[in-house]
């Protein structure tokens, strides 16, 4: 798949409190800091290892295993013929969050889709907007692609999620039936 066009620069709309925070050092008065610069923008062959370690945590959230290897994801990336799309946020020279994006078709009506596979945003970031920026640059990857629509699922229960999801816009279908899968190998 392409790339995206620009990345998307945007401040950190509540940064994380600082180690230093408390009191822990008496440093002099400086001048108001600003929040640090975020950047959306399209993974790169660097940010192999970090996209594994977050891809990590999140499975372990989920209590799953993520057997991934550094050399399958980039080759699903990266490859001859790319498999998926990685968005992932950047602030202060390191990786924050991610989103993966996988093509969907619907074959009856002849219209391309994406589907957001997955949303992540590390502990410490969580609640600055920074998943909300990553939707939005995901949405727009989709557009450029030719899709009419963006999918997302989540589980049952993680009502937190089904909220977030709400408020970008995006609304419950019903399920309809099971999905079967079958190993090839």
């Amino acid at each position: 798949m392409p790339t995206l066009s620009s990345p998307l620069a945007i401040p950190l709309a509540n940064p994380p409190a600082s180690p230093l925070a408390g009191g822990a050092l008496d440093l002099p008065a400086a001048a108001p800091s600003r929040a640090p610069l975020v950047t959306i923008r399209s993974a790169r062959p660097s940010d192999i290892a970090t996209l594994c370690e977050m891809i990590t945590e999140l499975a372990a959230h989920h209590g799953d295993a993520a057997p991934l290897d550094a050399d399958t994801l980039e080759r699903d990336l990266f490859g001859p013929v790319p498999w998926i799309t990685a968005l992932v946020a950047e602030a202060g020279g390191a990786l924050i969050g991610y989103a993966i994006l996988v093509p969907l078709y619907r074959a009856q009506l002849g219209v391309r889709g994406m589907d957001l596979h997955h949303l992540f945003v590390r502990d410490a970031h969580r609640g600055t907007g920074i998943g909300r920026h990553l939707v939005a640059k995901a949405r727009e990857e989709a557009r450029r692609a030719g899709c009419t629509y963006l999918s997302v699922s989540a589980a049952t229960g993680n009502v937190k999620a089904h909220r977030f999801y709400e408020q970008q816009d995006f609304t419950a279908g019903p399920v309809t039936g099971m999905r079967y899968v079958q190993a090839l190998r």
